[in-house]
């Protein structure tokens, strides 16, 4: 991944290999949306806890609630990420 941005940011050719990579290779794809996954599922989970810090979903029974709703959120966010990944 860090070596992919190194070469983008290398030289115009550098751009292009990168740009022909992840167009190409399916395993590119799948590793650049396996982070993407990761990082919006961290995302939706910390908007979460910044309304469990403000008091909400704070008892058993609405934090389940709230647990589900970040997965279902989450779900459908990564989804949406394979679809403009590929």
């Amino acid at each position: 991944m860090f070596y992919a941005f190194d070469l983008s940011l290398d030289s115009q050719q550098g751009f292009d290999q990168v740009v022909n990579i992840l167009q190409t290779s399916f395993l590119a794809k799948f590793i650049i949306w396996g982070v993407v996954s990761a990082l919006l599922y961290h995302l939706v989970a910390g908007v979460k806890h910044l309304f469990m810090d403000m008091g909400y979903f704070e008892e058993l029974d609405s934090g389940r609630s709230a647990a589900i709703a970040n997965l279902i959120i989450a779900a459908v966010f990564i989804v949406l990420a394979g679809v403009w990944i590929w």
